[in-house]
């Protein structure tokens, strides 16, 4: 293999890195956005919880559109179970199943991270490589 030809599967690869990096960073985003949510609902359950009274409170209706509504004392919270199922759950079981999503969702932003970790190291590595061909090429 020429190093011409060398040069072009190295930067060939960085390229397929690049592509990888903003794909993984792409799903490192969802992945907060939907800790942030969860710690949110986790949040607004746990203060929910230790009131005893009829609350009044903002409710989001979508694109950043609040109505007044009043929220009665309830001991039952609906929890997603997947496929647009429900479960009835009480505020500390509906926490419990919160606190197991994220710890999920924590799991594999790590894996996540070590993914970009190990395909930034490789990039860098083709990188040196094909600083080398071109400095030698320079030298011609």
């Amino acid at each position: 293999m020429t190093q011409d030809e060398e040069l072009s599967r190295y930067m060939y690869q960085i390229e397929q890195y690049k592509e990888q990096l903003n794909q993984l960073d792409m799903q490192s985003q969802y992945l907060q956005a939907a800790l942030m949510d969860y710690n949110k609902a986790k949040l607004t359950l746990e203060n929910l919880k230790k009131t005893d009274k009829d609350l009044e409170i903002l409710l989001p209706i979508g694109g950043g559109t609040f109505i007044d509504a009043s929220a009665k004392k309830s001991s039952k919270v609906l929890v997603d179970i997947g496929s647009g199922l429900v479960s009835e759950k009480n505020y500390d079981d509906a926490i419990k199943k919160i606190d197991e999503r994220v710890k999920n969702l924590e799991k594999t932003q790590e894996k996540l991270a070590q993914m970009i970790e190990q395909i930034q190291q490789e990039a860098t590595n083709i990188s040196t490589k094909a600083q080398q061909i071109m400095s030698e090429q320079n030298k011609k």
